[in-house]
Order: C-alpha cells, then sequence, then structure tokens
C-alpha cells in the first residue's frame, strides 16, 4: 500500500571549472604553435538544472496503481448505468487503496455532489479549531440578584453551537436551579448566535429555550426528551415573567453578571451528529461560523492540497446542483480529514457514520461492513464517498459520484461495485485501528445534558466548617 510518495531522485552535478578530458590543455601540451588557440573550458553550471525524472506523471501513477480487476468492476459498473439509461459522461469515480487511483473515471471532473459537501465543511472545521473544540453559550443577568430572583432580564448569549438541544437546555435549567435561581422578572434576552433545536431563527430558539426551563410549559417532545436523562434527575421550573427579546450585539460587556458558561460537546461528536444524519441546518450554520462557503473552500484548498476549481460551494448544506466537486477531491478530503483526526487519536470513525454500527443516512445500505461514509442525495443526485477495510489492500478509499433520476437504482449500483470491489481483494478480519471509534454519541463523555460541561461562573459561598 502507497501511503507516501515515491521519492525523488536528484542527480545534482556541481559547477566548477573543467578542463577538456580532465587535461589543462594549452602550451606545455602542444608547444607554442597551439599556444594561443586552447584555453581553459568553464563547466556547465548544471547545478541549477532539475534533471529528476517525473516520478509523478499520469503514466508512472496509472503504472504503479494499476489493478486490472478492479477496473474491469468499475468499467462493468460504468457500463451497467449505461445499459439502464444514464449517461456515463455523467457519473464519477474514484477507488485507490493509496495515493493513486486503481480506477477512476472522470475524476478530475466537478460534479454536483449533494451532502458531500459535508466532508468539505467537517475538514474546514477540524483544521480551523480541532477536533476537541467546545462552543460556548453563556447565561447571564441584567438587573439585581436577590434571593433567588432575577429582578431584571435573564440573557444567553450564543457562541455558534449547532447542538443545543433540549437536553442541553433542561441540564442548563437544573443548573440554574442549583444557584437558586427560581424567578426572572423580566425578560429573556437572547444575544449573540444562539439556535436550538436546529432551529435557525435565534427568537424562536429563545422560545424553545424559555419552555424548557420551567416544566409547567413542557410539551410531549420536551417530555420525552426528559426521559433519556437517568431516574430522579430535577425537571428545571424557573419562571421567566416577561418575554423572548433578540438583539443580535453581543452582551458580553453589558450584562451586570453571569452566571453559567455552557460548552458544547466536543466538535468530533457534534460533527458525527451532523454527518450521521446529515443535518443541512447544522452544517450551513458551522459554514457560516467559518466565514461563508467561499472561506470553506479556501480553507479546504490549504489544508488538503484540493486542486483550485475542484471544488465549488454556493452554500453550507450542500442543497442545490450548483454544490460541485471531482471525485478525486472528495477522497482527498477525505484522506486529509484522517491526518488531521491522528494526532489527537481520532479516526474518520469518529466522525463519520459507520455500516452496521450508526443507522441514519447508511441504514439498509448493502456496504462493505465496517465501511465509514458519507451520502448525497438530490433529486437526480445519488453520491457516496468513504473507506473500507480490506485483506489484500487494506483501507480502500473512493468516491462515487452519479447523476440521474431513479435513485433506488443508483444507490443499489453503488453498494454491489463496492461490494465486489471488497470481495476481490478480501474481507477484512477485522476493523484496522485506522478505521475504529472511541466516538459513540449517547455514551460517557459524549451524553447529551451533561451537566458537567455547566461551569458556574458566580463566587460561591464558603462551607461552613464543622
Amino acid at each position: 500500500m502507497l501511503n507516501s510518495a515515491l521519492p525523488k531522485i536528484l542527480f545534482a552535478l556541481g559547477s566548477g571549472t573543467l578542463s577538456l578530458f580532465g587535461v589543462g590543455l594549452g602550451a606545455g601540451l602542444f608547444g607554442p604553435l597551439f599556444a594561443s588557440k586552447w584555453e581553459t573550458v568553464h563547466g556547465l553550471d548544471l547545478a541549477s538544472v532539475d534533471l529528476r525524472p517525473d516520478w509523478e506523471s499520469a503514466w508512472i501513477r496509472d503504472t504503479i496503481a494499476s489493478d486490472p480487476a478492479a477496473n474491469a468492476i468499475v468499467s462493468g459498473y460504468l457500463s451497467g448505468l449505461t445499459a439502464s439509461g444514464y449517461l456515463g459522461d455523467e457519473q464519477g469515480v474514484w477507488v485507490s487503496s493509496g495515493l493513486y487511483p486503481v480506477a477512476q473515471h472522470q475524476g478530475d471532473t466537478l460534479r454536483p455532489a449533494a451532502s458531500l459537501t459535508k466532508i468539505a465543511t467537517t475538514l474546514a472545521s477540524l483544521s480551523t479549531w480541532g477536533p476537541d473544540h467546545q462552543f460556548n453559550t453563556l447565561v447571564g443577568f441584567r438587573g439585581k440578584l436577590s434571593d433567588g430572583v432575577v429582578n431584571g432580564d435573564l440573557i444567553v448569549e450564543g457562541g455558534d453551537d449547532p447542538l443545543f438541544v433540549w437536553e442541553e437546555a433542561i441540564a442548563l435549567g437544573n443548573t440554574l436551579q442549583q444557584l437558586g435561581i427560581r424567578r426572572v422578572t423580566g425578560d429573556l434576552i437572547v444575544a449573540g448566535n444562539f439556535t436550538m433545536n436546529f432551529e435557525p431563527d435565534p427568537g424562536q430558539s429563545g422560545l424553545m429555550l424559555k419552555r424548557a426551563l420551567n416544566e409547567a410549559d413542557w410539551d410531549y417532545e420536551v417530555e420525552d426528551s426528559y426521559q433519556s436523562f437517568p431516574a430522579g434527575l430535577p425537571r428545571p421550573a424557573i419562571q421567566i415573567a416577561g418575554q423572548v427579546k433578540r438583539d443580535p450585539n453581543s452582551w458580553r460587556n453589558k450584562a451586570d453578571g453571569w452566571l453559567v458558561q455552557h460548552s458544547s460537546l466536543p466538535l468530533v461528536a457534534v460533527l458525527k451528529a451532523m454527518n450521521i444524519y446529515s443535518n443541512n441546518i447544522m452544517a450551513q450554520q458551522l459554514a457560516d461560523t467559518l466565514g461563508g462557503p467561499s472561506a470553506v473552500v479556501s480553507k479546504v484548498e490549504s489544508a488538503a492540497g484540493v486542486v483550485p476549481g475542484e471544488l465549488k460551494l454556493v452554500n453550507g448544506s450542500g442543497l442545490g446542483e450548483e454544490n460541485q466537486m471531482s471525485p478525486k477531491a472528495a477522497v482527498t478530503m477525505f484522506r486529509q480529514i484522517q491526518a488531521e483526526l491522528r494526532p489527537s487519536n481520532y479516526t474518520i470513525s469518529d466522525i463519520f457514520p459507520i455500516v452496521g454500527a450508526d443507522g441514519g443516512t447508511v441504514q439498509d445500505r448493502g456496504l462493505p461492513k465496517n465501511a465509514v461514509v458519507k451520502t448525497g442525495t438530490l433529486a437526480v443526485v445519488s453520491s457516496l464517498a468513504g473507506a473500507f477495510p480490506t485483506k489484500d489492500k487494506g483501507i480502500v478509499w473512493f468516491s462515487l459520484l452519479n447523476y440521474g433520476s431513479g435513485l433506488d437504482g443508483l444507490r443499489g449500483s453503488q453498494d454491489r461495485v463496492l461490494s465486489s470491489l471488497e470481495q476481490q481483494w478480501g474481507q477484512a478480519d477485522g476493523i484496522p485501528p485506522e478505521l475504529k471509534t472511541t466516538v459513540r454519541i449517547g455514551e460517557a463523555p459524549y451524553q447529551f445534558g451533561d451537566s458537567q460541561r455547566n461551569q458556574l461562573m458566580l463566587p460561591q459561598p464558603a462551607k461552613e466548617t464543622p
């Protein structure tokens, strides 16, 4: 398996002064007759000339990575699509077991990618913040705090957390109650970028937070989320007399006091949740926080070396055929994500769905066992990219970007071609370390509503000594 680029051979010929045949030719050899005719010959300056053979030429890449059986399987896959009425030039394939493809079709050509664009958002997020980054939400007040009553307004300052859900709000309410807070006489002010339950409107998110903080206002949805907690967990009952008001400006320097800092799940878990269910709202929020689609493209080209022009984004969600990438770019990004995660002992399995272990978009697919993938779907787009383990080739990286109506047929063809490649190279005996996961949403330390991620900011009264 090719895990590194081939070495380049450099023949460095130094510069200097040479004489013809290595002998100083002049009057001493041929006498005075030729003394004025022969002069020292200065050497060619070859040190500045790059005489390296082009090891990375297309011919050498294809020769090294050549796998006739894989090419035959992919050719059969493409022929089957053509026979079913799909246009061959609108399908893209890239399959590699190292740096170079063992089989590819239109590998450098832009294709509508649908939610494969979340691979780009994932990579840009990791390269910007790191896998353990947490988004912080602050809760404070304006007015006076006395005997458990906020005589004024409760303030929630959002910090771009894309995964603040009912469980987080319930746990936050319980933390406020631990501070003795029972009632707010004024309004709930939502500042900064606060979103809840994938609702992009901060005002609506504020209404949901207000409901979650007081069990008297709970509906079935909140009650159902509460059932995920251990039995006996307190129910918050914080009454807010006023309305929810939205202020897009920061209140960090305007609040009279801060009570709690709530930290999100680590970024790896946020990305895992986003990718399992291909959540468009989360992806859009992350892309916006990064600076928008163009910023995501720029970060990916810088981090992964994606060739400019092989990734095009118009939004963060992948909605719309204008979001495009080449099959090669999809694999390049996946491999770079693995590289970004390795120093922190994470793998791509920690942030993308695993076939046979995670539900979501990979449920009921006939893909190779333990494959780690990202799916993409639009009305006439079915895309799939990721990696799967094999016995003979190790980790195989792939991307399939299909275009045409009849998505069930396209998905079935994708499943069959990958299964055929796995059969050709042998099913791996187990899960290799490169594809093992330690991030399991809902299990410690990745539970929703974990109160340990709520940090008290008010000075606490000293305990009485006996």
